[in-house]
């Protein structure tokens, strides 16, 4: 076993290093075996600490939970997830697909060909309350054509949406909250029950998650906590700032909105690691958990997406997982499939990467190096043959447009992205790692270009496609 002495060293200096508000860490093994790590303080006046039952938002981890009540309903007849998404909400459409094409699993593996769009941040900025006056905020207000409050005006909206689809469902992976408010009714509609019951009846009790809630609000993750409850930070021009303003969202419930603690997410995803036993009990049909992340999804060193949840190999091992954020959330949480190890990360500060500090905790179980990089995009010995066929414009409107211009300079590629600059080094295929220039070329956000006919329709960032414009 390891060092867990070594191990929250080397949590804390990460903590620190970010200049994290408070952070708590967990890890559920076999055997009973528990790890636990608490970092820094849950208030504005860094009065009171964290620890492993503090609840905390986690998020985008929620999506794994809602695709996972989709696979339980699969596994009990009450749908199909081959099932067309219009057999539940007759006006869902994607435009230029026939209506029957899009299938509950195409939603549930981003798979659906809707494009990044500004829904879920026109929900927020119209339904959350309490928030401090931001430029982002008044963007989103004045652009909102309605308060997103509703699930049929999100269908409606995907709908008639002005910007082109990705492609055919099943085609192209970009990931889309819309998706997920719409999974989360069709999971209302099947079961004839909401989604928060289905998950506290399906997976919570089962698993004992006792501080675990989907509250699309505060209130009643509030009363669950018995005053156990992060506040939220941001910082902002270098200043922190604490609030409790958290995020409303209505139609995006399975989307982001459970809180949860560092225990009991690292419960959840050990569950998962053991095809859904819990002390024992097969507490979630194994089943539901192999549709969810297991032999129906291949298996890569670049990373897959899952339903709701990512896959990869590394150093042998099966590791699936998936990272949130929200204000005031940053959120990371993961498996070793099959070796009955969960882990959770929960931060309470947003705009935050936890990738460091959950990696720290895979390594320390596998035995590796704790600083060793899970990084899966690697340069390449030999440069990009053409170049020409990826460089040009590229736009997004998660929110705010967002564009991304693609140029060759001084025979290298560069990419800038809202006017900041940054180098792009070749990966092998048509990935390429975006950094800093003069920064290290294995740390960077992922690209990958879609070409078809010799030419760049698209870039996938991360894990949403800018598509291409012609200026």
């Amino acid at each position: 076993m390891f060092d867990p002495q070594a191990l929250g060293a080397c949590l804390t200096r990460w903590a620190e290093e970010k200049n994290l508000a408070g952070v708590s860490a967990c890890i559920a093994g076999p055997d009973g075996f528990s790890y636990a790590f608490d970092h820094g303080f849950c208030d504005a006046n860094a009065s009171i600490r964290p620890d492993s039952d503090t609840m905390y938002g986690i998020a985008s981890m929620s999506k794994s939970i809602t695709a996972l009540c989709a696979c339980i309903l699969h596994v009990e007849g009450r749908l199909n997830i081959d099932d067309p998404v219009c057999r539940y909400l007759p006006d869902f459409r994607v435009p230029g697909q026939p209506r029957e094409a899009v299938t509950i699993r195409h939603l549930a593996m981003h798979t659906a060909g809707i494009p990044p769009m500004e829904p879920l941040e026109w929900s927020i900025a119209m339904n959350s309350t309490g928030r401090r006056e931001t430029d982002w905020l008044r963007a989103m207000r004045a652009s909102a054509p309605n308060a997103m409050a509703t699930i049929e005006q999100v269908i409606d909206y995907v709908a008639h949406c002005p910007y082109a689809t990705l492609g055919a469902p099943g085609e192209v992976m970009s990931y889309s909250n819309e998706g997920y408010a719409i999974l989360s009714s069709v999971i209302d509609k099947a079961a004839g029950m909401p989604l928060e019951q289905v998950m506290h009846e399906k997976v919570f009790a089962p698993l004992s998650m006792t501080r675990s809630i989907l509250d699309n609000g505060i209130e009643a993750a509030r009363a669950l906590s018995g005053g156990n409850l992060t506040s939220l930070f941001e910082v902002e021009d270098g200043v922190r700032i604490c609030d409790d303003a958290w995020s409303i969202l209505p139609p995006f419930r399975g989307c982001a909105m459970v809180k949860s603690t560092a225990r009991d997410m690292a419960v959840y995803y050990r569950a998962l690691s053991n095809f859904g036993l819990h002390e024992g009990v097969q507490a979630i049909p194994a089943q539901a958990v192999e549709l969810l992340l297991g032999k129906y999804h291949p298996l890569s060193a670049l990373n897959v997406m899952c339903m709701g949840i990512n896959k990869r190999e590394f150093a042998g091992h099966t590791i699936c997982e998936h990272a949130g954020g929200l204000h005031g959330v940053s959120s990371k949480g993961g498996l070793l499939l099959g070796e009955g190890y969960g882990f959770a990360v929960l931060c309470n500060q947003g705009d935050e990467d936890m990738d460091e500090l959950m990696w720290a905790m895979y390594n320390a179980v596998l035995g590796l190096p704790l600083a060793q990089s899970h990084c899966w995009f690697h340069p390449a010995p030999a440069p990009f043959s053409a170049p020409e066929m990826i460089t040009g414009a590229y736009i997004a409107h998660e929110g705010e447009p967002c564009r991304l211009i693609i140029e060759e300079k001084d025979g290298a590629l560069m990419r800038t992205r809202d006017g900041a600059v940054t180098a792009l080094t070749y990966c092998g295929g048509t990935r390429f790692l975006a950094h800093a220039l003069g920064a290290p070329a294995d740390q960077g956000v992922r690209h990958e270009f879609l070409i078809r006919g010799g030419r760049a329709w698209g870039v996938r960032c991360g894990t949403r496609v800018f598509e291409r414009i012609d200026d």
